[in-house]
């Protein structure tokens, strides 16, 4: 196949979920097809010639243009409060983007087109091919205002979530068919569109081949939270371990430390009951070596959606995972056998002492995490799924055009 792939991040580096996804999709398409990116450089400034090269070996060609941050005190924004659509689709629509898709897909033939993140979605709108939404989003907006807890935030949220289900409703029937990363996900879509047919699930993956090696021994006591803190969840999930759990940890695990990795820039820190064991590392070029030597990645999610990349790349380096129920969804996974599941501070804190002081346990989890993510969650058995919708939108077309 001719893929046209539109992208709202600029995959390289794959450093955060998003980018991990986007770039290990495109890896394995491009072993078999050829594809072209477009894509934002998730910021205003452009993107640089190094990384814009990284992308080489997998694309025919690589174009990008800055990406308008959503500004919600800007006049775009403002005017987006009387729109029916979300305020960020009003206020980040790049003219640039627009051009560039219909000016590649004029001069170039192609089977299919992309768009990865609804960032994308409205510049695939302008190109006349069969067309897939790559990762529809909805929980984490939902799960807000299924959560809001006073009037002001229901009708916030619910406001919010109104514009997103509407613009969502508005906006698949223009694609041939889209891919969600989970069966939560799956159901919040078909609750929106009830008669949407041409959905797939496609799992976030993990790396084998990068993530097998030696990277260092693990550390007597050390927990890890892979996860940058400029994003809402985990700033939540954090506020929550230190707050309720870390305290009865080290109660019983005096020598217990948390290391939390990622970018902060921004973040009220100060918020945090940081020290005493507990520490920022900023964002790590290669974070393999500290999870690998962690004794238990931490995963004490409350909010959010997706399938979470931190605990299958702890799993797939060997990493033993203690994580919320919500931390989880999504992944097939069972307690007791691959990861630790607790919601309750004293319950959570409690799996990770177990965990602290059990070798067996942490060697049981440790070996059926691996095998878990080498049998249901490599990138090249996620892409494949991908794939397959691919082939069928394009037949699908081709068959209604007769």
């Amino acid at each position: 196949m001719r893929i046209l792939f539109l992208s709202g991040w600029y995959p390289c580096p794959p450093d955060n979920g998003t980018r991990i996804r986007v770039f290990n999709l495109i890896k394995y398409l491009a072993a078999r097809h050829e594809v072209t990116l477009l894509s934002f450089s998730s910021s205003p400034e452009p993107v640089s010639q190094e990384r814009l090269g990284a992308m080489g070996p997998y694309c025919r060609s690589v174009t990008a243009v800055p990406y308008q941050q959503f500004e919600p005190h800007s006049l775009r924004a403002l005017l987006g409060l009387f729109s029916t659509r979300p305020r960020a689709v009003v206020d980040t629509y790049s003219p640039e983007m627009a051009v560039l898709a219909k000016k590649v897909s004029g001069r170039e033939t192609f089977d299919v087109v992309v768009a990865a993140t609804q960032r994308a979605a409205p510049y695939a709108l302008l190109v006349d091919l069969p067309r897939v939404f790559e990762e529809v989003e909805l929980t984490v907006l939902h799960d807000k205002f299924a959560r809001a807890e006073n009037l002001v935030s229901k009708i916030r949220y619910g406001l919010m979530w109104w514009k997103q289900a509407r613009y969502m409703g508005r906006l698949l029937p223009q694609f041939d068919g889209c891919t969600v990363v989970s069966e939560r996900e799956r159901d919040l879509v078909m609750k929106i569109m009830p008669e949407y047919d041409s959905l797939a699930v496609v799992p976030n993956g993990v790396d084998l081949e990068v993530n097998t090696g030696d990277f260092g021994t693990p550390k007597p006591d050390t927990l890890i939270y892979p996860g940058a803190l400029t994003y809402s969840a985990n700033f939540d999930a954090m506020e929550f371990f230190l707050g309720d759990i870390f305290p009865l940890v080290k109660a019983q695990r005096p020598n217990a430390r948390l290391r939390i990795t990622g970018r902060y820039d921004g973040v009220p820190v100060e918020r945090l009951p940081l020290g005493n064991g507990a520490e920022l590392t900023g964002y790590l070029n290669d974070i393999r070596p500290a999870v690998a030597q962690s004794w238990a990645c931490v995963v004490p999610l409350r909010v959010g959606g997706g399938t979470r990349l931190k605990i299958l790349e702890a799993m797939a380096l060997g990493t033993p995972v203690v994580s919320t129920s919500k931390g989880a969804e999504g992944l097939a996974v069972t307690h007791g056998e691959n990861i630790l599941i607790a919601d309750d501070p004293g319950d959570f804190a409690q799996a990770v002492v177990c965990l602290l002081g059990d070798e067996s346990l942490r060697a049981k989890l440790s070996a059926n995490g691996r095998r878990l993510v080498e049998e249901r969650y490599s990138w090249k058995t996620c892409a494949h799924r991908l794939e397959q919708l691919l082939y069928q939108v394009i037949e699908q077309r081709r068959n209604s055009d007769g």
